[in-house]
């Protein structure tokens, strides 16, 4: 049984406060929910539980962190991997083998245990989280989501006695998020494993919380019982979050038919197949996108919505098929402008004013204004001047966001833009992506998030194992009991 204490914890990144006098403490195999707007410090708080600040990573770090009653001062960060297992926002800075078994087995291994027992954990592990089909996959072929599983995996053959998610159902269709969920909550009532699930998706996390703690600027301003905090709606907006039932629905059932459209074609598939493995991505596809479509492409974990995307952006060519983008055969980063799911992949800039300025200056632009709204639409104008790796996940996913939104793309692509996203800072980033609609730009949204959907699509195109089962426009709007219902059915 391992308790949690932090006593006073603060940490400075430079003059900029991160956390400032945290006082919190976790009984022995309690379960609590930590939330909080994006920025707000979650993530520092989490790298401090396993000591990667500052030890790995810079910070001035001041009080203490207990665990057990015993200060982890002094412990290096590979002897407290025995005891807290942490599964960090962005899945790729944490894997590190060629197969999906053998990242399982990667800690258990380290561990020293002996084979019989490495498989026990391994085959527990992958089935937890879903992916026991997929365990001799290469990692590169694996989607976000599934990417996403692979990392919880890994940490919980491990075996850990406290155990930390950031933001671990950011990327997760219906059956992932049920997997995890009651990964954790087999975990923690079973086992008695101490649990914080660190989430912008709190109603779903919820589940298997009994205590909720907030976080504002570094400093804690709610901390109970999750359904009491969770039904304080003024604290909640103040913080740009919200606590609805975000429940997946079943989206074949939310696709009507397609409306007729007169608009000329901007991008046309033909029996296209397109990715690597068998089999591959995308088999067989047919779709052809109007100039000024909104379109929402949905589907499962490893479905080939990031695939198609690849191939709409013109950074990845067809196995087989044609594939056109205006009549012609697309060529990357012409007209297209895509924010991909991990930020970082697009971040190459020092400062966050010169990441959002690099794309208009390549274009010959000189007009400094569409800069500067893209920095107001995104919330980032205060963090013009800060270094692009000194900001949360959620913040660079905003930066990446901002940077094509200077460019006034005729086509955006948006890969799970909502990935560490608090609600107002999506709503207000996806209120541009609206603007741009409405001046003519052609849009593809992919997610797995029913609000973003209903909110902005006029057209759904629903992906499964690599085929297009259903195109049309969305049945969204017209009662959200039938929403409830084909999420529940």
């Amino acid at each position: 049984m391992t308790s949690l204490t932090l006593e006073r914890l603060s940490v400075r990144y430079g003059a900029r406060w991160a956390l400032r006098d945290v006082d919190l403490h976790l009984d022995s195999g309690e379960c609590v929910l930590l939330g909080g707007a994006s920025g707000s410090g979650k993530s520092t708080l989490v790298r401090c539980l396993g000591r990667l600040i500052p030890q790995c990573l810079p910070g001035s770090v001041s009080g203490g962190v207990l665990l057990g009653g015993r200060s982890v001062e002094g412990l290096s960060v590979a002897e407290l991997s025995r005891s807290i297992g942490v599964v960090f926002q962005n899945p790729r800075t944490q894997l590190f083998n060629v197969r999906v078994e053998d990242e399982a087995a990667f800690g258990p291994r380290n561990l020293g245990l002996d084979d019989g027992e490495v498989e026990r954990r391994v085959a527990w592990a992958l089935e937890a989280v879903g992916l026991t089909h997929l365990r001799a996959r290469t990692t590169r072929t694996l989607s976000g989501g599934e990417l996403q599983r692979l990392a919880i995996a890994a940490v919980l053959a491990m075996g850990p006695r406290l155990l930390v998610l950031d933001e671990p159902l950011a990327n997760l269709d219906a059956d992932g998020t049920r997997s995890v969920i009651g990964a954790v909550r087999r975990l923690n009532e079973e086992e008695g494993v101490t649990c914080v699930v660190v989430e912008h998706r709190l109603a779903t996390a919820a589940a298997v919380a009994g205590r909720t703690v907030l976080l504002d600027h570094g400093e804690v301003v709610a901390d109970g019982p999750t359904g009491e905090v969770l039904a304080d709606r003024p604290l909640l907006a103040r913080l740009g979050l919200k606590a609805t039932d975000d429940a997946q629905p079943r989206w074949q059932k939310l696709v009507g038919p397609r409306a007729a459209r007169d608009a000329e074609p901007l991008l046309a598939m033909r029996d296209v197949t397109a990715g690597e493995g068998s089999p591959p991505a995308l088999t067989a596809v047919d779709l052809s996108i109007s100039r000024g479509d909104f379109v929402a492409l949905v589907g499962h974990n490893g479905a080939g919505k990031s695939t198609l995307a690849r191939l709409l952006a013109g950074l990845l060519k067809p196995r087989r098929g044609v594939l056109l983008h205006g009549g012609r055969r697309p060529r990357p980063g012409s007209g297209v402008g895509v924010v991909f799911q991990d930020p970082t992949v697009q971040l190459l800039c020092d400062t966050v004013e010169q990441e959002v300025a690099l794309g208009p200056r390549n274009l010959g632009r000189r007009d400094r204004r569409p800069i500067a709204a893209a920095l107001a639409a995104t919330d980032l104008t205060q963090y013009r001047d800060r270094a692009v790796y000194g900001l949360s996940l959620g913040e660079q996913q905003r930066l990446t966001i901002a940077a094509v939104l200077s460019m006034a793309p005729d086509f955006l692509i948006l890969d799970e833009p909502t990935v560490g996203q608090d609600w107002a800072h999506m709503e207000r980033s996806m209120d541009a992506v609206r603007r741009l609609h409405e001046a003519g730009s052609t849009i593809l949204l992919i997610t797995h998030d029913l609000a973003l959907v209903e909110r902005s699509a006029s057209r759904i195109v629903v992906l499964d194992r690599g085929r297009i089962v259903a195109d049309g426009a969305p049945r969204l709007r017209r009662r959200r009991r039938e929403v409830a219902a084909c999420a529940s059915a």
